[in-house]
């Protein structure tokens, strides 16, 4: 799986954004045409985002992924008509309650797909779940495409369903268990978790608390609102040094025991046994995958 630290939403509508955009560190922009964008501006949105996708990408540039508008109505048909192209990488879909929403958009991604002499299945789709209704239908959606890469909590219209005060508090606490349930949903289905925007721009302090919240509850990446956020976005979603030495530890002691015939060992007075050696390669194989160094320097 390839995994996307940093998604950042970026309105469509808005040239010299997107322009700055396209040549920024995160992992992945996604160009907006949904909440993002006023009604007035769909159209200007939909052709700016559409003129930016046909430009040639820059050297470790983002992946390219299209907010669209609601599955079913009309905007949604227009969006796809325009961003439809071979330099999209992905559409990001919003409030999806169920999983005949995102059948609807794959049947159509399949049938023009061809048209684009793209690969087939190359354009992938991240899921907003932003609603009680979606989060209990949340493993289905997850589960009902190899499109779909990964499911984003939508945390402000999910607290909005939910009636909840519009200042959030804290780091989110009162949104502990969708959060949760929304990862082991995504985890039920091999994809990957996307945890919502962090909106006060001014807390930097609060920023990277609730990034590293996110990692602890299971989320693998966050969505962001500005570029000030994409380096504690990468760095909190990235393992560290220690995190991987460690792994490299836990690793190479299981390797000799499995040579000796033993199935689990001691080390560093915690038991270790097949499943925390399972997640110390996975952690070797996404510093690998980012280019974090499995040794330190020598002195």
């Amino acid at each position: 799986m390839d995994l996307k630290r940093s998604w950042m939403f970026v309105p469509g509508h808005r040239q010299r954004m997107i322009d700055k955009a396209l040549g920024l560190n995160a992992d992945a922009v996604m160009l907006d045409i949904e909440d993002g964008v006023a009604p007035a501006e769909k159209d200007t949105a939909r052709r700016l985002i559409g003129e930016s996708l046909s430009r040639e990408r820059l050297p470790n540039s983002p992946a390219r992924f299209v907010r669209i508008n609601a599955i079913g109505h009309a905007r949604m048909e227009a969006d796809l008509e325009t961003v439809l192209r071979p330099g999209l990488d992905g559409l990001v879909l919003p409030k999806v309650e169920s999983a005949d929403e995102v059948l609807k958009v794959e049947s159509i991604v399949r049938e023009r797909e061809p048209r684009l002499h793209a690969e087939g299945g190359k354009i992938r789709l991240l899921v907003a779940i932003e609603s009680p209704r979606g989060l209990l239908n949340a493993p289905a959606i997850a589960s009902c495409s190899p499109r779909v890469i990964g499911l984003m909590f939508g945390a402000e219209d999910f607290g909005r369903e939910l009636g909840l005060p519009t200042v959030r508090e804290g780091e989110a606490q009162e949104m502990l268990y969708a959060r949760s349930a929304m990862v082991i949903a995504a985890a039920s289905a091999h994809v990957q978790a996307v945890d919502g925007v962090w909106v006060d721009l001014k807390d930097t302090e609060g920023l990277w608390a609730f990034a590293r919240q996110s990692r602890r509850l299971g989320f693998s990446g966050m969505s962001l609102i500005h570029p000030s956020q994409i380096d504690p976005v990468n760095s909190v979603f990235s393992p560290t040094p220690e995190e991987v030495e460690y792994a490299q530890q836990v690793v190479n002691a299981y390797a000799e025991a499995a040579a000796r015939g033993d199935g689990s060992i001691s080390f560093g007075g915690q038991l270790i046994d097949r499943p925390i050696v399972e997640r110390a390669r996975r952690t070797l194989e996404l510093a690998k995958t980012l280019g974090v160094s499995t040794s330190r320097p020598s002195n």
